[in-house]
Order: structure tokens, then C-alpha cells, then sequence
């Protein structure tokens, strides 16, 4: 079975086909950096995470490309409001730089601690002004632009397909929706591509630019910066549902009237909101909780995410302390149940060598390591299956269970569970890295470490993250600290 995605634009499931065979562009939203990331946030990142993962196990070159939004975003995403960023600086008596700073390394904290791989591409939006600038300069120059109070505005009744991801009718839009925000848009939906001091006098982060001295948007960074690194048509883009209606339904315009391409992204995926028994996690509401929030109880990172991937992406997803505390339950026996396939497996210290440490099949496929017409491959084809319809975890989780229970010999049973984990993401290889038991692990460690700290010497701090990331997949967590490097498994 192919890989087939819920593309919300089309309202159907659809066969992923790239642009470019073997290649995958990916652009997911990324955070707003003014606070920490409450759990809610970060379902849609174990949704981008499955996504890649489901990718790579295909044979995809997968490039995955995340914004950092450190300057333009408002409280409302419809131009309303103050921004996110001079409220928290303000609040905390911090620059907004200082501010962007911290929450982005708490972001990828929290990331690292779920097992979530770190995209290929991490860009920030105040290090892009330029492409931003030159972007809005070509949709102005297309007559979709408009100045008013000193601010320019894109004109939604000049681009016919308005609307068309979240299926809103322009009548509509003209009718009243979103009214009363501000007085100097020709129609309720306009939005700003770029403000000037017109709107914030002593706005923390300006630049210059054609239409006065002042900032970007927040719609317009992820055009641009999708743009720059996945060329101005790409495969995916990835969100929460909240953004349909306003974000994406914007970044569609602008990005088309820019470049004249349609479509400018041809599958659109969108993870549904966590809720709580209040309704939709908010940080405007107060009282959110953040990953920090559960590990203070005494829960790992990893049961929130068994939590997350026993739920499909498109479906609501209730949390509870009771929920959770069942995910950790059934994330514990999981475990066991791998350490116990290593007692029946004869001569298992000397012959275990991680499938961390080992390359994926010829055909770039997860069946291709086990033999045809076996029970366990049986299994893992069933497992594919379910990833390859719109990326159906629970019913992937079902066939790693069922794996677990039917009589297949202890040591397939346990290749194949560590081959569906490569997607799954649970680091069930820890249950089995004793350090009396792997010493080749070990070996293993001190080495990528080693290869660290040479690549940190010689400024390739590339190379020392994607280490990083490698031994944060084995379930291996660095601390950096100034006597050097130290390493600790995560807990299980």
C-alpha cells in the first residue's frame, strides 16, 4: 500500500507522491518563542516527528524545515492585539532577544526529552528580514498590496482562491467576519504584511524597508522562509487545525501571489488540539501545562508521548492525569515485555548489537530485514499498513502489541518490535542497554563523543548537533557542562 495522507485542502486521502521522486520536502509551524510550550503544543511536533519517521522508513530524503518566530506575532492571529514577544520581555524585564533565547532552548528541551528528531532545517525569523522584504516587494509589485495608515496590507478580494484550504466564502468574509479590529482594512480578512511605527512606536525589533521603518508580519516568515529552503513549490506543509482558517489560509495567499505557482504546497496535514475537560490548552487562558509539568510528577517524557501516538492526529485527544498515568502503565510493560524476549534469547549479551547502530534495509523499507511470509513480518507488514493509511498510530501500537502476544520466536519478535520502534519512537532499545551487558555500546558512545568534541574544536556545530541527535536517538542524553561532556540514559 502506498503512502496515503489526510490532505486538508480537498477535504480526502491522497497518495504521496513528491514533486521530486525519492525526496521529500517538509515545512512543519513551528513555536513562537515567548513562552514554554505546553503540551498541547507540542502534539503537533510528535505529529511532524511520526510524519519524518514514516518518510525515512519509505526511502525518502526527507528535508524538514521549522520556523522560529522571535518577532510580528500578535496575540490574535488576525493582526489583533499585542505582540507576543515586547509582552514577554516586558513582563519578565528581559530583552525580546534574551526572551526568544531562552524559550527556544527550553523548546528544543522539551523536544529532545520526547524523542522528537530535530528537523533538518531550524530557521528563525529575525535572521531572515531580508527574504522577507524582497518577498512582500514581489506581491506588491503583483497588485495585491495596498498602504493604509502606514501599514501594507494584502487585498484578499484580489486573489480569487481566498479561502479556499478552510472553505470560507468571500461573501462571508465582506459580510462582517473579523470586523471591528481595524478600521483601515478594505475588507475584514485583510492582513498586514508588514507595520510600521503607525501601529507600535516603540516596537523592540524594527528594520528598514520599502514602506518605512517597522517589522513583518507573522503570516509572512513561514512564506518566506519555506520558500528559501524548499524552493516555491514543496510537498507538505504541517500544522495545527488552528491554523487553517487564518495562518495558512493567508500563507496560501501571499506565497501564490508572490510567485504565480498553484499549488504552492500540494498536501496539507493538520493535527487536531489536546483538550482538557475546560475545553482547547491555552496559554492566554493560563494555568497550561508544560512537559516540566509532568516529569514534576514523577512521569517520563516518553509516557506523554505513548499518550500522544495512541491517539490519530486528526482526532481530538482528551488529556487527564488518569489518562497519562495508563499510558505510563502500558509504556511499562511494554518494556518489560523486551526485556523479558532478551532472557529467552540464548547468548544475548555477546550477539545483541544495537539496530540503532544498524542500516536500514536496500530497499529503504522496514520488511525488507526479516524473512517473507513469517508471522513477524506478517506483522510488520500489518504495521506499515496502518502507518501508510494517514499515519494511523493506534492501529500501529495495536500490531506491536499483537507482535509482543502471538508466538513468533524471541528473537524475531524482538527485531521486529525495535524496527516498528524506529517510527514509533519509544527507545524500546534501552530496555535491553545494560552497561554491564553492551559493552560495545559503550565503545559506541565514547566514540560518537569523541567525534563531538573534535567537531566542536573545529566550529562544526552542525556535526556536533547531528551527534547529538544520534545518541539522543539511542536513548542517550548529553550534558555539556565546563569540565566537558557527560552522557546518562534516559529515564525508562
Amino acid at each position: 500500500m502506498p503512502l496515503r495522507l489526510y490532505n486538508t485542502l480537498g477535504r480526502k486521502l491522497e497518495e504521496f507522491t513528491p514533486r521530486q521522486a525519492g525526496e521529500a520536502g517538509f515545512y512543519g509551524c513551528g513555536p513562537t518563542v515567548y513562552n514554554y510550550a505546553h503540551i498541547g503544543n507540542l502534539r503537533a511536533y510528535v505529529t511532524h516527528d511520526i510524519l519524518t519517521r514514516v518518510l525515512l522508513e519509505r526511502g525518502y530524503k526527507v528535508n524538514h524545515v521549522m520556523n522560529i518566530t522571535d518577532v510580528g506575532h500578535l496575540s490574535g492571529d488576525n493582526d489583533s492585539g499585542d505582540d507576543k514577544m515586547v509582552k514577554s520581555a516586558a513582563e519578565r524585564g528581559k530583552t525580546v532577544l534574551e526572551i526568544a533565547d531562552f524559550y527556544t532552548q527550553a523548546f528544543f528541551k522539551d523536544i529532545d526529552q520526547m524523542n522528537i528528531k530535530r528537523p533538518t532545517t531550524v530557521c528563525k525569523a529575525t535572521d531572515h528580514i531580508g527574504e522577507m522584504i524582497e518577498l512582500i516587494s514581489r506581491i506588491e509589485a503583483n497588485g495585491y498590496t495596498y498602504m493604509a495608515g502606514g501599514n501594507l496590507y494584502f487585498d484578499i478580494s484580489r486573489f480569487g482562491r481566498y479561502g479556499e484550504l478552510a472553505l470560507l466564502r468571500m461573501d462571508e468574509l465582506k459580510a462582517g467576519a473579523r470586523t471591528g479590529i481595524d478600521d483601515n482594512k478594505r475588507n475584514p480578512g485583510d492582513f498586514v504584511l508588514w507595520f510600521t511605527k503607525s501601529k507600535f512606536e516603540n516596537q523592540a525589533l524594527v528594520w528598514d524597508s520599502p514602506w518605512g521603518r517597522g517589522y513583518p508580519g507573522w503570516h509572512i516568515e513561514c512564506s518566506a522562509m519555506s520558500i528559501k529552503y524548499l524552493g516555491e513549490q514543496f510537498d507538505i506543509h504541517a500544522g495545527g487545525i488552528d491554523h487553517v482558517p487564518i495562518h495558512h489560509t493567508n500563507e496560501i495567499a501571499q506565497s501564490e501571489g508572490a510567485t504565480g505557482k498553484n499549488p504552492w504546497v500540494r498536501y496539507w496535514v493538520h493535527n487536531e488540539f489536546l483538550v482538557l475537560d475546560k475545553g482547547k490548552m491555552s496559554k492566554s487562558a493560563g494555568g497550561f501545562l508544560t512537559l516540566q509539568s509532568l516529569v514534576d510528577e514523577a512521569y517520563d517524557p516518553l509516557d506523554y508521548r505513548y499518550l500522544l501516538i495512541g491517539g490519530h492526529y486528526r482526532s481530538q485527544l482528551l488529556f487527564s492525569w488518569d489518562s497519562l498515568q495508563s499510558a505510563r502503565n502500558s509504556r511499562k510493560s511494554l518494556m518489560e515485555k523486551i526485556k523479558s524476549l532478551k532472557t529467552l534469547i540464548p547468548n544475548f549479551t555477546q550477539n545483541f548489537v544495537p539496530l540503532s547502530l544498524c542500516e536500514s534495509s536496500p530497499e529503504g523499507t522496514m520488511e525488507g530485514t526479516l524473512e517473507k511470509g513469517s508471522q513477524a513480518e506478517k506483522r510488520l507488514s500489518a504495521f506499515n499498513g496502518a502507518l501508510d493509511d494517514d499515519l494511523s498510530t493506534p492501529r500501529a501500537l495495536s500490531e506491536l502489541w499483537g507482535l509482543l502476544k502471538d508466538d513468533i520466536p524471541p528473537q524475531e519478535a524482538l527485531k521486529t518490535a525495535l524496527i516498528m520502534d524506529r517510527v514509533l519512537g519509544l527507545q524500546l532499545e534501552t530496555a535491553l542497554m545494560e552497561e554491564e551487558e553492551a559493552p560495545e555500546f559503550i565503545k559506541h558512545i565514547e566514540a560518537l563523543m569523541e567525534q563531538r568534541k573534535e567537531a566542536k574544536a573545529a566550529r562544526d556545530f552542525n556535526l556536533a548537533d547531528k551527534i547529538r541527535d544520534e545518541l539522543g536517538l539511542q536513548g542517550i542524553i548529553l550534558e555539556d557542562t565546563k569540565d566537558g561532556s557527560t552522557w546518562r540514559r534516559k529515564a525508562r
